[in-house]
């Protein structure tokens, strides 16, 4: 997917809720992601996550949403093949 859709069905999938409610962020593998955050005690039950077709659309769509409020943060991630929020 390319970074405007990406950021279009970011945007679907958030709705109307405010930013400052999901966390964002890019990985090569979705699942031991997923299973890191539920392991730190994150509610994972809304994730959702996108295949990029790009690293560099995967990490500005993580820009993008960062810098309206979602959190999260840059650098991790390894390959980011994916683009994930919850």
């Amino acid at each position: 997917m390319k970074k405007s859709d990406l950021i279009q069905a970011v945007e679907t999938r958030r709705g109307t809720s405010s930013y400052g409610v999901w966390t964002i962020g890019v990985t090569d593998d979705p699942q031991l992601r997923k299973d890191q955050h539920n392991n730190d005690g994150k509610d994972v039950q809304y994730w959702t996550q996108w295949r990029t077709d790009s690293e560099s659309d995967g990490r500005d769509t993580e820009k993008y949403f960062l810098d309206r409020g979602m959190k999260g943060g840059t650098g991790g991630g390894g390959y980011a093949k994916y683009v994930y929020i919850f």
